[in-house]
């Protein structure tokens, strides 16, 4: 018969497992038969926080835990020997409990809450005895201890994946000769991958992906890993070549080393990898050509080559690869005409070829395959398109994307035979003839772009036969005729964009039903008529762009309409209303009317108008004479101070050109040629030497695409921020840096990081800013600890003061490149200054490719249209990476997120909550306290519209600001509505 436990008793046995020197008591006497493993899950439940109840089952009196939830034990000893606890929710830290679990062999812990530092001496003591340990998923931090590894006995599996983990690998990894998986993945960890790591012969499994780690991937002794099955370290910022040896590890199934600085060739020993089925290279800067030897790797099922230098043609061989699924050669300069080969790929599901100098026509093997996405946008492709009426691919296709070629000749009408066909693009090609009548047929879809073609006739009422569309886009054609009454069917739409085509008519009231709409652009037609007064049913609406049209009557009052920025109604003489500042007729005059009888006396109201133009012409002349004034001044000013500066270099060049950063400056020179051009515009040219000398890496900041940022100090004890600029061999001539920088230099703004000076010589350039202390906002939303979490109110000023910052820059007509969190920094009071704007202008003109890759660290905040060698790089693309900082803000994600299966888009996946009414689902669940919801989501709303993929719907930040001022501060009609 088992013996009870009372609460005293099993308080006891906690004080005498906690503290067995200082409580001297026979065990006996307490009457108890307490289980070791019993008393050591309880001590562990005890510190930890289970808010779902998922530990239910364990409970305090029960002889053994066999039986509890997650927990498995030997059949014959009844020791515990695995642990379990994977998605429990479960928060808190790991204590000493789990030391007592005598025979564990396997602990998962991942996809919980756990927090504390990796230090924890516990955590050293368990990987002693622990075969298998899962951490993964979790909130530990700090530095991995060397100790974690030096007595790691027999451990096979360690992950410590999406953690917070610093710092660097320890060389005492190779300590843990039995290891077989180690996944570090999604961390912050940095420096060097040590060399020692291949000495662990019985590895299967490294992934060190989506961390900072950096230098050359180790080749020595690569090839004696063999059975290494996964190769990840995907997401870093490793440079020099891939290791030639890889190859020798002849069991490897996985090779991810996307997203890097490698260069070189494809190594001549992959071909050895006949089980490989993963090779991605994306994001790189490998070049050459694609082998013939490819053939060799006959399990292929993954091929990403994209975003490269790679040239040449795609060879024939790759057609004999006939496992391949996946085919990614995008934004390379591959060329030539696709080879027909590659239609015995059977398996082939996925092809992205876009952005390329692939030409000829579209191979008839395309569609002859069940393939689900075909993208070859971007290319120089030509002819007829034809799908034929039996194609394999009408049952399969999901995505097809043809836009920006020069595809010619009519839609076929077999088009409509897709019938899981989900987003079509056929934009910006030289198609002709009417929009086909079959589109309605597309039953799946829910985007279909025919813009930017030369289609004619009216847009057929069966369209909205999708009945699943959302987005329709057939703007810059010629089409002719109204829009359809049938427009209401398609009550999924959120997106209908007619612009700058001939059509005519009104516009029907039936598109008020359609009450997901968003943007709406029908501007640049013949639309007559009134505008129906339904349409402020609308409540959605971001754009409503009806300009340059023959509308008239009244515009609608309520809503949208009583905010409807006034770009978006001109051109349309006939229009009245407060927005556009034209009476209707029959209005009431309002009392501040100077004539309140305008039918009385034409000519009182031109004396009126006249007197108006020369109040605002001179205005105007007494603006252009202050701003010529205060120019005049300016270049005055900072004559005479750069007069001053070259007297005081002459006095202090020794002290002002200390570098400790390992860049040497020969000492048998001239001065000047020792010392180059400094020019400081505020006046102030000496800098404390000594240690805290300019280029002194143990001040470094940060590093960036564009370079590296020290601090340092001037001797009035004021701090500065030197950045040291990557490509000096790449930059412009003294002349055109130094009008370039000046240019820079004259830009002031309570939101933006002043450029304070600069130094240069023909191999350095320096730009001096002004220093700010409270770090990036990068390190405010991902690297701060929950209590010091941004409010919404300082997120929503940072917002704005960004907003502010960035328009400056665009009235000055200057053009960030390189808009992301890390480049907006927070001063002492909370204020937002942008920072490293124009660098793009410091450095000649670069070819597109090479300069998207000097700011790859951008990743997910570039516009589309960066990639785009034809499309001017504007303002917009600017507004873009706003729009997707925005939504960084709100939700305290970052841009692009890499999951264990999958890759996370943020605005993907914020378009996606707000269609599915789950928007505040995504705001940050750090934010504390009360805070506006409906505030929250008006703000995702306008990111989202600035980071519209089409640049022309993307809003000015002039507009940004004020539609930011509207969220803040509604006006009585918006309050009302709410």
């Amino acid at each position: 018969m088992r013996m009870s436990t009372t609460p005293f008793q099993l308080l006891f046995a906690l004080l005498l497992f906690f503290s067995p020197e200082t409580v001297i008591f026979p065990v006996n006497c307490l009457n108890i038969a307490l289980n070791d493993d019993v008393l050591g899950l309880m001590v562990f439940k005890a510190d930890i926080q289970d808010p779902y109840f998922k530990l239910s089952t364990w409970k305090e009196e029960d002889d053994s835990p066999c039986k509890w939830v997650g927990v498995t034990c030997d059949p014959y000893s009844n020791r515990v020997t695995e642990l379990h606890l994977t998605g429990f929710s479960l928060s808190g830290h790991i204590s000493k409990g789990l030391l007592r679990l005598q025979s564990l062999q396997t602990l998962s812990l991942s996809r919980n809450n756990f927090t504390g530092l990796i230090t924890n001496p516990i955590l050293t003591q368990l990987i002693k005895n622990l075969q298998y340990i899962d951490l993964s998923q979790n909130g530990f931090s700090g530095s991995i201890p060397d100790p974690l590894f030096t007595q790691c006995g027999s451990i096979k599996s360690i992950s410590l994946a999406n953690n917070k983990l610093t710092g660097q690998i320890p060389n005492s990894i190779s300590s843990c000769s039995s290891l077989q998986n180690v996944d570090f993945s999604s961390n912050q960890l940095s420096g060097e991958l040590p060399k020692s790591i291949w000495s662990l012969t019985n590895l299967r499994t490294i992934d060190f992906s989506n961390n900072f780690l950096d230098g050359d991937i180790p080749h020595e002794k690569i090839e004696t890993l063999f059975d290494l099955r996964v190769f990840n370290l995907s997401s870093n910022n490793f440079s020099g070549e891939l290791p030639d040896k890889i190859g020798e590890c002849l069991l490897l199934e996985t090779v991810d080393v996307s997203n890097n600085y490698l260069v070189g060739t494809l190594p001549v020993s992959l071909q050895k990898l006949s089980l490989c089925n993963v090779v991605s290279l994306r994001g790189n800067y490998f070049t050459g050509d694609v082998p013939e030897w490819i053939r060799s790797m006959k399990s292929l099922e993954i091929l990403d080559l994209s975003v490269n230098n790679f040239t040449g043609l795609v060879p024939n061989s790759l057609g004999d690869v006939e496992s391949l699924k996946s085919l990614n050669l995008s934004l390379n300069q591959f060329a030539g005409n696709l080879p027909e080969s590659l239609g015995k790929c059977g398996n082939l599901s996925v092809i992205d070829l876009s952005w390329n100098l692939f030409t000829g026509e579209v191979p008839v093997w395309v569609f002859d395959l069940r393939l689900n996405s075909v993208s070859l946008l971007g290319n120089r492709f030509t002819g007829i398109v034809e799908f034929g009426e039996s194609a394999a691919a009408f049952d399969s296709l999901e995505i097809l994307d043809l836009s920006s070629n020069s595809f010619s000749g009519m839609i076929p009408s077999s088009i409509g035979n897709f019938s899981r066909l989900i987003d079509l693009n056929m934009s910006r090609n030289s198609f002709i003839g009417s929009v086909p009548a079959s589109l309605g047929g597309l039953k799946a879809a829910n985007v279909i772009d025919l813009s930017h073609n030369w289609l004619n006739g009216s847009i057929p009422y069966e369209i909205c036969g999708a009945g699943l569309l959302e987005e329709l886009w057939l703007d810059s054609n010629l089409l002719t005729g109204s829009i359809p009454e049938q427009i209401q069917n398609c009550s999924d739409l959120t997106t209908l964009i007619l612009g700058r085509n001939n059509i005519t008519g009104t516009i029907p009231v039936d598109i008020a039903k359609l009450t997901e709409l968003e943007y709406v652009d029908l501007s640049f037609n013949h639309l007559s008529g009134s505008l129906p007064k339904e349409l402020t049913n609308l409540t959605s609406l971001v754009t409503f762009n009806i300009s340059h049209n023959e509308l008239e009557g009244e515009l609608p009052l309520g809503g949208f309409f009583n905010t409807i920025p006034v770009s978006s109604v001109s051109d349309n003489p006939s229009l009245c209303g407060s927005i556009v500042k034209q009476s209707c007729p029959g209005a009431h005059p309002k009392p501040i009317v100077l004539n309140p009888n305008p039918s009385h006396s034409d000519h009182g109201s031109t004396s009126l108008n006249m007197s108006h133009k020369r109040i605002i012409l001179s205005i105007s002349a007494i603006i252009a004479i202050g701003a010529a004034v205060f120019i005049a001044l300016g270049v005055i000013v900072v004559t005479i101070l750069n007069l001053h500066v070259r007297n005081s270099i002459s006095r202090s060049a020794a002290v002002a050109l200390t570098f400790s950063g390992g860049d040497d400056f020969s000492h048998t020179r001239s001065p000047s040629s020792d010392y180059g051009k400094l020019v400081m515009f505020t006046g102030d040219a000496e800098f404390v030497s000594g240690t805290n000398a300019l280029l002194n890496k143990e001040c470094e900041l940060g590093r960036g695409g564009f370079g590296v940022v020290y601090w340092t100090a001037l001797r009035n004890g004021r701090s500065v921020a030197i950045k040291k600029l990557h490509v000096p061999s790449m930059s412009k001539s003294q002349e055109d840096f130094d009008r370039e920088v000046k240019k820079l230099g004259m830009i002031r703004h309570s939101n933006l990081v002043l450029l304070e000076g600069y130094y240069w010589t023909p191999t350095l350039q320096l730009l001096i800013n002004e220093y700010v202390s409270s770090g990036s906002l990068y390190k405010h939303l991902h690297e701060g600890n929950a209590e010091n979490t941004l409010s919404w109110r300082e997120r929503f000023e940072i917002i704005l003061g960004t907003a502010k910052g960035l328009a400056h820059l665009h009235q000055m007509k200057v053009i960030h490149y390189n808009m992301k969190s890390s480049n907006v920094l927070i001063d002492c009071s909370g204020e937002a200054k942008v920072g490293d704007f124009g660098l793009a202008a410091l450095l000649p003109s670069l070819d597109r490719h090479v300069l998207s890759g000097k700011i790859q660290s951008a990743l997910g905040y570039m516009a589309p249209e960066f990639a785009c060698q034809t499309v001017k790089i504007t303002e917009k693309c600017d507004i873009y990476g706003f729009g997707v900082l925005v939504l960084e803000i709100v939700t305290g994600k970052k841009p692009v997120e890499y999951m264990e299966d999958d890759v996370v888009i943020l605005c993907d996946m914020v378009r996606g909550a707000l269609d599915n009414n789950q928007a505040d689902g995504c705001i940050d669940r750090k934010l504390k306290g009360n805070f506006p919801i409906e505030e929250c989501i008006s703000v995702i709303k306008l990111g989202l519209v600035c980071a519209s993929q089409v640049p022309s719907n993307r809003p000015d930040m002039e507009e940004v600001i004020k539609v930011l001022e509207l969220i803040q501060c509604p006006s009585e009609g918006q309050e009302e509505i709410e």
